[in-house]
């Protein structure tokens, strides 16, 4: 048999894909907005954040597309805006699951209190981590036991994320926390918030032929850009190292196991 990689599509291929033009804009939007801060000022922020999470939003739900079709993708978007907005809307109001927190006016339009973008947010993030959870276990997901782990899986990708963005959205004022602690000031509770929803979403919506490569490149991309973000740019050093641990280890145990024989 030869190794999960070898039938991963070809790179350059990858690159001719209309996905491609939305990716890269979002990379230069990312990559814009330290610019834009120096220029501008901190008023750029939640405008530069949202066209970033549009921009990312829009690559992943085109990469779906091509390979899901029209009503396959709409079910998977549906299903991952209604479940995520409600469970952020009870967050918000009951503190259940991820604790004691409220949004701010800063990141508009809301509902309910609820960013729209925070949806989409997580649309663009739950693919990519399905993803990695698939290059992890291999290509036989359906019995139960493995389709377990990669729900499991899949949630862990996705919270990895959270270790870079839940501190630096706080840093941006987008959200507070009633009682800051924990990671970074992040209730450690927050983070079992992510895994229950990411378990949540991921079990309805039983994602299967994902398309594995530029998925995984959005993933990537992802970790990359955080770590220098926080990293360099916003002072954030810690959650920096955190997520660049967190989201780096699954993508050395995705490709360590992507080159194993299947």
């Amino acid at each position: 048999m030869t190794a999960l990689t070898d039938r991963l599509p070809d790179f350059k291929q990858a690159l001719k894909q209309p996905y491609i033009l939305p990716l890269i804009a979002w990379i230069l939007s990312m990559i814009a907005v330290p610019i834009g801060l120096w220029t501008i000022g901190d008023s750029i922020i939640p405008a530069a954040a949202l066209i970033g999470v549009v921009l990312q939003f829009c690559a992943v739900l085109i990469i779906l597309y091509l390979a899901w079709g029209v009503r396959r993708t709409a079910i998977a978007f549906v299903i991952i805006a209604v479940v995520t907005f409600l469970m952020e809307y009870i967050g918000s109001t009951t503190n259940f699951p991820f604790g004691a927190y409220d949004y701010t006016p800063l990141l508009q339009p809301q509902l309910g209190g609820v960013p729209l973008a925070i949806p989409l947010a997580w649309f663009m993030m739950l693919p990519p981590s399905w993803a990695i959870a698939y290059l992890i276990l291999g290509q036989n997901i359906a019995p139960p036991p493995r389709r377990a782990l990669f729900v499991l899986i899949s949630a862990l990708a996705i919270t990895a994320w959270d270790l870079y963005l839940d501190p630096q959205m706080v840093g941006w004022g987008f959200w507070v926390w009633e009682n800051p602690s924990g990671y970074f000031g992040i209730p450690w509770v927050n983070f079992f918030g992510w895994i229950l929803t990411g378990i949540i979403v991921t079990a309805l919506v039983r994602p299967s032929n994902l398309p594995i490569l530029p998925l995984v490149i959005v993933y990537g991309i992802v970790w990359i850009l955080q770590a220098i973000g926080l990293g360099v740019f916003w002072g954030q050093v810690g959650p920096a190292i955190g997520g660049f641990i967190a989201m780096g280890s699954l993508l050395g145990v995705a490709y360590w196991r992507s080159r194993q024989k299947v």
